[in-house]
């Protein structure tokens, strides 16, 4: 009887999760009329292996005096309070403000609880961390020789700071293997959709979408959504 009571418990922490988590993203895509799609990192998809179907996946120090809390269940998330931050990490880190914003409004589709994200990592282990949805791959790549090069994967739920820090080397580090001067190729993509792509599919499907390469439904839909944000993310950082 205890061990059937045990297993009980062990189903209905996910299905609680994903409860919450689904309840979460249809009032989100109620509020904005589209389907919001959640994307993992650049670590679940080799970089040499690019696809005209892409799918996105590139996934990334305190809590600010003007933030909202990140403590379990303390008030709401909206990209926009974290604009100070953005323009201090965007600096420098040498990459766009807008495009980190951008960025961060592609990824609030969840809500960004830390002991939801825990809970739902132990029921999907590769599950993305923190705002900027961050896999354990891509954070400990880009925070190699960095600052915060001591930091752990596992404090990016608790330290939105530390998150925004990450993804804004992180798009250094793409900007790196993008090179200079680079546009879309055929495809007209700008630098920043490049990156912003890179970001979501990781640095080989970024190459190849710069060589011209079509993207694919679902990496055109996380561009699509960027695009949406574009403004948004423009006026939050004053650009």
């Amino acid at each position: 009887m205890a061990e059937g009571r045990t297993q009980w418990r062990w189903w209905v922490v996910p299905l609680l999760v994903l409860i919450v988590w689904g309840m979460a993203r249809n009032g989100d895509n109620d509020a904005k009329g589209e389907h919001a799609s959640p994307s993992p990192s650049s670590s679940d998809r080799s970089p040499d292996r690019p696809s005209s179907d892409a799918e996105p996946s590139d996934k990334p120090s305190r809590t600010p005096e003007d933030a909202p809390s990140a403590g379990p269940g303390k008030g709401s998330y909206e990209p926009g309070r974290y604009a100070r931050q953005v323009r201090t990490h965007a600096r420098e880190a040498g990459i766009s403000p807008r495009l980190l914003m951008a960025i961060l409004y592609n990824e609030a589709y969840k809500p960004h609880d830390p002991e939801l994200e825990r809970s739902w990592q132990r029921f999907k282990p590769d599950a993305a961390f923190g705002i900027a949805n961050m896999h354990r791959a891509a954070f400990d790549e880009t925070k190699r020789g960095k600052d915060f090069a001591s930091r752990s994967w596992e404090e990016l739920p608790d330290d939105r700071d530390l998150a925004l820090k990450a993804a804004a080397w992180h798009l250094h580090d793409l900007a790196a293997r993008l090179g200079p001067d680079s546009g879309g190729g055929s495809g007209g993509l700008s630098r920043d959709e490049l990156l912003a792509l890179g970001y979501n599919a990781g640095a080989g499907n970024m190459l190849a979408f710069a060589r011209g390469v079509k993207p694919g439904s679902m990496a055109q839909s996380y561009l699509d959504k960027l695009r949406g944000n574009w403004a948004k993310a423009g006026r939050a950082v004053g650009d």
